[in-house]
């Protein structure tokens, strides 16, 4: 898949995000290495902690469907300047995508492009959870 339509696919998720708390809309497009395209947008709670990232739900989409491997995701928000994925989300990807490309894209459809491990250096994953 080119790369303008992965990030077309994240504003066009953007659009379908429930953030009527922070009014921060997030949109995700998740690439499978299969070629599949998985998509999420933010949903909000009342009970902040039970909100759920763009990132998280596209992904958590991909998994549910059985999908296993990633090569890139895109990350759509209304800021000018380029939002990177929270603690959360960049654990999670690592947890299952490992050091996927990401393309942050901001509200004029420019992108940056980035590896997860450039945000998320010295990340903790289940290697550590292994004793012998």
């Amino acid at each position: 898949m080119e790369l303008q339509k992965l990030v077309n696919r994240a504003i066009d998720a953007k659009k379908f995000a429930l953030s009527s708390y922070s009014k921060f809309p997030v949109g995700a497009a998740l690439l499978t290495a299969s070629g599949e395209v998985y998509t999420g947008c933010n949903i909000e709670s009342s009970s902040y902690g039970l909100t759920m990232c763009a990132e998280r739900v596209a992904l958590f989409k991909a998994l549910s469907e059985g999908e296993k491997s990633f090569k890139a995701i895109a990350i759509a928000t209304d800021v000018d300047g380029f939002c990177p994925p929270c603690g959360a989300c960049r654990q999670v990807l690592w947890d299952f995508a490992k050091d996927i490309t990401v393309y942050l894209v901001n509200a004029q459809g420019d992108h940056q492009t980035l590896r997860l491990s450039e945000f998320f250096p010295h990340a903790f994953d289940d290697g550590f959870l292994h004793h012998d």
